[in-house]
């Protein structure tokens, strides 16, 4: 499934995130925990932002200049409408070059669903696009191995992928990062998130 048409599906979801059934604050302690190892309070990015704002929010209250990125056009309308002063890419991050070196960076539930063959390469153009000592939080599949597949729990079907834990450990170590937290936090489901952090040079 192209990221094409992942965006697609969340085009016709994309109001699920702004209504009173969603949890604001979903992801928000993670990305406090993730806060705490971060030394400068420059420029972030949450990519795959989606239309909820609750991220940009947090970062904006910590005083980040924030922007946000995400494929789905839908998405990227409504989180216009919530911070029309932020500055959006409508773009899929697997074919594009982030804009500049981040010293946050949030993927929160979205790169999973880029192409399993576009994984490890986008992986390491986002801890690329750290600056020394930034912090990365993200959420994958707590599996072993490399796997994608297909649901449509959500409604239209959609595509996820995941690296597997070793091998996101070993981009980690060869891109010089430090993994500072790996946690399943919906246990039993396999839903895990890494905070990493790239190394001072």
């Amino acid at each position: 499934m192209k990221p094409s048409e992942v965006a697609r599906s969340y085009d016709q979801i994309a109001e699920h995130w702004n209504s009173d059934r969603f949890n604001r604050k979903n992801g928000i302690p993670q990305h406090q925990r993730a806060l705490q190892f971060v030394q400068n309070r420059g420029n972030a990015i949450d990519i795959g932002c989606g239309s909820s704002g609750r991220f940009i929010d947090l970062l904006l209250e910590e005083g980040f200049s924030v922007e946000g990125l995400d494929f789905s056009t839908r998405m990227i309308e409504l989180a216009r409408l919530r911070h029309p002063s932020i500055t959006f890419h409508h773009c899929d991050i697997t074919a594009e070059d982030l804009p500049r070196s981040y010293d946050f960076i949030s993927a929160w539930d979205s790169i999973w669903h880029i192409p399993l063959s576009c994984h490890e390469a986008t992986m390491r153009k986002i801890l690329r696009g750290l600056s020394p000592g930034g912090v990365f939080i993200y959420t994958t599949g707590g599996l072993d191995q490399p796997e994608e597949k297909y649901d449509d729990a959500m409604g239209p079907e959609v595509y996820y992928s995941v690296l597997g834990i070793q091998e996101n450990l070993a981009i980690f170590a060869e891109e010089s990062c430090v993994c500072r937290h790996l946690e399943y936090d919906q246990y039993p489901e396999k839903h895990l998130y890494f905070i990493v952090q790239k190394e001072k040079r």
